[in-house]
């Protein structure tokens, strides 16, 4: 998953980034509106999470383009606001959700795995394929039930692989959701996380790669 966090407040920005990056969730700051929305216009959020009062465009105005714009991505608002009132309006804006402050990081993601599992076909909330199954939220995977252990990366680009339903996804696409803005785009570590991912499952290798396309989670071959 690849979220676009929008806070002026740097510390709360940055405090919420490094939270969700350790729940294996891809995060990206902007600190007003308009970087918001250059950004939602070149990367591929899932999930903005998103203050009501920002500097430059107004987070009211930044919900309105993501939903006029941007239909697949989900927005949840994040503010300080909350009168019942002020949370009829973030609806009304066409908000999936409506977080205030304080809260809880572990809130948080919570919404953001239950926002991801909105999309036409809605995803499982425990994905399997033959003797593998995998648990976005409790953030475990099991191999004909033994526990495997992965590093977040690892997992990140399991759930993707798993999510797609058989279908091909490419290096291209996991180093999107799996990494964030800051990742060389000529980096090798999809290929290298495939490869470990490979170790750590065992036989029989339920990952095939395509060739020139990108990589599927499949049952083994008879």
């Amino acid at each position: 998953m690849r979220v676009l966090v929008v806070e002026d407040e740097v510390f709360l920005a940055e405090a919420l980034q490094a939270g969700l990056r350790h729940e294996s969730i891809a995060a990206d700051i902007a600190l007003d509106g308009d970087d918001a929305l250059e950004r939602i216009a070149v990367h591929a959020y899932d999930v903005v999470v998103l203050d009501r009062d920002l500097p430059g465009t107004h987070g009211d105005d930044v919900c309105a383009a993501i939903v006029r714009d941007h239909p697949q991505v989900r927005v949840l608002m994040l503010t300080a606001a909350a009168r019942l009132r002020d949370k009829v309006d973030g609806f009304e804006l066409g908000a999936d959700d409506y977080l205030t402050k304080p809260f809880a990081v572990e809130e948080l993601v919570v919404r953001l795995h239950a926002l991801a599992r909105r999309p036409a076909s809605a995803t499982p909330p425990v994905l399997q394929v033959a003797d593998l199954r995998l648990d976005p939220f409790r953030q475990e995977a099991y191999r004909a039930g033994r526990y495997v252990r992965l590093t977040r990366k690892q997992f990140a680009v399991l759930r993707l692989l798993m999510q797609a339903d058989g279908g091909v996804v490419s290096a291209e696409t996991l180093l999107e959701k799996a990494w964030d803005e800051h990742a060389d785009p000529l980096t090798t570590a999809p290929r290298v996380t495939i490869s470990t991912l490979r170790k750590a499952l065992g036989a029989p290798d339920l990952i095939r790669t395509v060739p020139g396309v990108g990589y599927r989670v499949a049952e083994p071959a008879p």
